[in-house]
């Protein structure tokens, strides 16, 4: 087995330390050593986008990257997106209001995504293609992705309209 070392990360707000080797996947590491498993495997390619996690802001594929490659940086995944009293935020109301769900396994991947395209003011949200260009890097296999496309859109109100 190849030596261990050490990692902390700060995710979802906290610091979290765990070991992995120097080959693990941020993915992996995320689900195995810290429990985080709202993280979802898919593809391992890069494709799918279910393994979708913030990386300082900005949308990386955990199962690209190596936990040791993560150390020093802020992640955030599905985990993090509610508020610390449980309830959903605006994204994960519009989700459940409209739908855009099934079986849910690409669920988590297209929340932080989308969660990066709402915080930078939604370009284009009101423009089907713009808007479906934006989310193409997420499969969905079960949705048909309308109901993706309205939750998206009533996310972006919904943010709108809050102070």
């Amino acid at each position: 087995m190849a030596d261990r070392r050490p990692i902390t990360l700060r995710v979802n707000g906290q610091e979290l330390s765990g070991s992995a080797e120097p080959r693990m996947t941020l993915a992996d590491f995320l689900r195995d050593e810290l429990g985080l498993t709202g993280t979802h495997l898919g593809c391992e390619h890069g494709v799918c986008g279910a393994c979708t996690v913030l990386m300082d802001g900005r949308s990386v594929r955990s199962c690209l990257m190596f936990a040791v490659q993560a150390e020093g940086h802020e992640l955030t995944t599905v985990e993090g997106l509610a508020a610390p009293d449980g309830s959903l935020s605006p994204l994960q109301e519009a989700f459940s209001t409209n739908h855009a769900l099934q079986c849910g396994f690409c669920t988590p991947g297209f929340l932080i995504a989308v969660t990066e395209y709402l915080a930078e003011g939604a370009p284009g949200v009101d423009d089907e293609a713009t808007l479906r260009a934006r989310l193409s890097g997420n499969l969905c296999r079960c949705t048909g992705y309308q109901n993706i496309v309205t939750a998206v859109r009533d996310a972006a109100e919904r943010m709108r309209r809050s102070p």
